[in-house]
């Protein structure tokens, strides 16, 4: 396939749910992307994870197979040291040298761009797409012009973090992520303290 519009999913998957596969779907539908690449990270700067890096990955693989327009991505995993968005951007534009990537993350997450390892580059490397609730209003961080948008995506109202709570008291999840996720969480007694 011959990538010229690349969707870029970075983030921890800890676990995946269905708000990353709503916003990935919806921001491939407004730009006309080719592709979605989920990216897991691998070692996290920012968030100490309950669960391997392979853990995430195998649960983000099984959320997206049966989408076709989405793919994964072991960069973050493969490179070692803490991974960082430039550096994940750089490596998947090596793959894909002649594709114009889109950066899809939350909008409160881009509102700190400006703290992001090496931001400056950050602009010439992709365009970034906020995700956010209706009616959450953020403000787009400083920016060249045209480098950031924001797009509102219905039901994006659901956390991994609030997932693992649930996990943990015993409550259903299965609103709230695949069915193969559910599966593969309950089979390798995840997020059980």
């Amino acid at each position: 396939m011959n990538i010229q519009r690349l969707g870029v999913m970075g983030g921890t998957f800890d676990p995946v749910h269905f708000g990353h596969l709503l916003a990935a779907q919806a921001v491939a539908k407004e730009y006309d992307l080719d592709s979605v690449a989920f990216v897991p990270t691998g070692d996290s700067y920012q968030k100490t994870s309950p669960t391997s890096a392979q853990d995430r990955f195998n649960m983000t693989e099984l959320a997206i197979a049966p989408f076709s327009d989405f793919q994964m991505s072991r960069v973050d995993l493969e490179r070692p040291g803490p991974t960082f968005t430039i550096d994940t951007l750089r490596d998947l534009r090596g793959i894909h040298p002649d594709a114009k990537l889109f950066f899809i993350t939350g909008a409160d997450s881009l509102e700190s761009i400006n703290t992001w390892k090496d931001s400056a580059n950050l602009w010439s490397e992709a365009h970034f797409v906020g995700v956010t609730r209706p009616g959450h209003s953020l403000k787009v961080p400083e920016s060249p012009p045209g480098a950031v948008t924001l797009l509102e995506i219905p039901g994006l109202a659901v956390s991994s973090s609030e997932i693992r709570a649930k996990v943990v008291s015993g409550e259903s999840i299965s609103d709230l992520v695949p069915d193969s996720v559910v599966d593969y969480i309950v089979e390798h007694k995840l997020y059980k303290s």
